[in-house]
């Protein structure tokens, strides 16, 4: 891997500021909003969203990680604040905050799929809410360089050749050598198709050069989206 990747952002900085954004949105929605279905996450309203946010931060310091990222892990984080006021949840988010987000660094490379969860969902909850922004933030950098490595890993593990991928927010070339494959793409649309919130034929018109490889995108744990999506 080249070092050529720009340095990415303070951790609990990010974490910190995306928490900040998330709950100002809260606190300007209406109650038929935040009961209202998330289109990202179908089975979830915004509320639920919110709950699955604020229920991983609870869970690491209480330490109930068997399970971690697993459905049932995440169900029980809904199920548990489902009859709660959504400001509730955002209170217990804020008074988790000063424990939990200082620890990030600690995480080492799960830190940045931490980011990346939160920052998937909250913009989820921009898009349930028509309040989209954010897209160049440093959780958007932090969450979309953690899946471009991802992507690299991918890809030395198929057998290809070195794989570059150029966003507005960083670059990078995985593997050593002349690229045999490029992709450029925005860091927040790599965050949201490789997270199935893309449809395939939204994958298919990404700008590759070389040899296109978007099978390799979409963690395996999603699968891109029937219909075309912007949120």
């Amino acid at each position: 891997m080249s070092t050529e990747m720009q340095s990415r952002p303070d951790l609990t900085a990010a974490y910190r500021d995306l928490r900040e954004r998330v709950s100002a949105l809260v606190a300007e929605a209406s109650e038929e909003q935040l009961q209202a279905t998330a289109p990202a996450t179908p089975e979830w309203r915004v509320h639920d969203v919110i709950a699955h946010m604020v229920g991983v931060p609870a869970d690491v310091l209480a330490g109930r990680m068997d399970g971690v990222t697993t459905d049932a892990w995440t169900a029980a984080q809904v199920d548990a604040r489902r009859d709660l006021p959504t400001a509730a949840l955002i209170d217990e988010w804020t008074a988790n905050a000063a424990t939990f987000e200082p620890m990030l660094p600690d995480f080492g490379v799960m830190a940045g799929q931490a980011i990346l969860d939160a920052c998937t969902h909250e913009h989820d909850v921009r898009d349930a809410l028509a309040a989209p922004g954010a897209r160049d933030s440093d959780a958007v950098h932090i969450g979309s360089g953690w899946l471009g490595d991802r992507i690299g890993d991918f890809n030395a593990a198929a057998g290809h050749g070195p794989i570059r991928i150029e966003t507005d927010l960083w670059s990078e070339t995985y593997g050593d050598g002349e690229p045999v494959a490029t992709l450029r793409v925005s860091a927040f649309e790599l965050m949201r198709g490789s997270t199935g919130r893309r449809s395939q034929r939204q994958l298919d018109t990404w700008d590759w050069t070389g040899v296109a490889r978007p099978e390799l995108v979409v963690m395996p744990i999603f699968l891109p989206r029937t219909d075309d999506f912007t949120g």
